[in-house]
């Protein structure tokens, strides 16, 4: 059973969800959209069980976290290192918007996290062809504007916000096929009880300044995508995958896709406790 609280940051108050024994090793995991905490509730026991203490921050704008205004890239990245002051964190680890914020600091020079874990969005900066990586890239380039058409969509004053609800039921069948999303669902619309809490998850989408986010990863980096991703291109794997080098790793999981760590949490959980355990010096790829 997970405990509950809330830390206070410099900007607002955020609620947490916490796994493992109080004298644990400490990881800091954050969510995506259109999610909540609660998705770390398959993995989160299991790096429990091996001695892990798991805390899972609600991001600005989801309840009961408070909503700042400000849903910048810098801004969310300056939440992940309030709550390295707050709660220690030998490793970040993040899905979706989780993983962009997880790889912004592992390309900051300051990042306090000695490891960052990235679940289906890679490095930004690595998601550029080399020679050898050319056709996959253009194979994903053709294909990814019909998997990411809810981006343009969320710039449409309001259009969003009013269709929620059915929104994010579309984008949890198509970014994972087959997976029962209902409890889900459930959590998320407790987090984003109104539209003026939709309007700041959309936020996230609304801002333009990206540029921390292209900054080549200095700190050892895990890089786990599903091999059924409908979110974004599974191609996209094999273009950013050979730009990491030892001690980081990259592994595609089968069976699984854009919300890899719900559908395959063994999987996921055991290569996330290899990876924490292997030496920093040792070979990764």
């Amino acid at each position: 059973m997970a405990r509950e609280y809330i830390v206070e940051l410099p900007t607002h108050s955020v609620g947490v969800l916490e796994w493992g024994p109080a004298d644990g090793e400490p990881l800091i995991a954050l969510h995506g959209f259109p999610d909540t905490a609660w998705t770390w509730r398959k993995v989160a026991p299991l790096l429990a069980e091996q001695g892990y203490r798991v805390a899972a921050p609600f991001l600005r704008g989801y309840a009961p976290s408070g909503m700042p205004g400000d849903y910048s890239v810098r801004a969310l990245a300056a939440d992940a290192v309030a709550l390295h002051e707050r709660l220690g964190g030998t490793a970040l680890i993040g899905h979706d918007w989780g993983a962009i914020i997880a790889t912004t600091l592992a390309g900051d020079p300051a990042n306090p996290y000695p490891r960052v874990a990235a679940l289906a969005v890679p490095p930004l900066g690595l998601m550029n062809p080399t020679r050898a990586t050319l056709r996959p890239w253009l194979g994903a380039m053709l294909r990814q504007p019909r998997k990411s058409w809810y981006i343009a969509y969320h710039q449409l004053p309001g259009r969003s916000e009013r269709h929620f609800e059915r929104l994010v039921r579309r984008l949890w069948n198509d970014w994972s096929p087959g997976y029962d999303a209902t409890e889900d669902i459930d959590h998320l619309t407790r987090a984003i009880p109104d539209r003026a809490h939709a309007s700041a998850a959309i936020g996230y989408y609304r801002e333009r300044d990206f540029r921390p986010a292209f900054a080549a990863p200095r700190t050892p980096l895990l890089y786990l995508h599903g091999a059924r991703d409908g979110a974004l291109d599974r191609r996209y794997f094999a273009v950013a995958a050979p730009h990491l080098t030892p001690p980081s790793r990259a592994a595609l999981i089968p069976d699984a896709g854009h919300f890899l760590h719900l559908e395959r949490p063994e999987a996921v959980a055991g290569l996330l406790v290899d990876w924490l355990r292997t030496s920093p010096h040792e070979s990764g790829m």
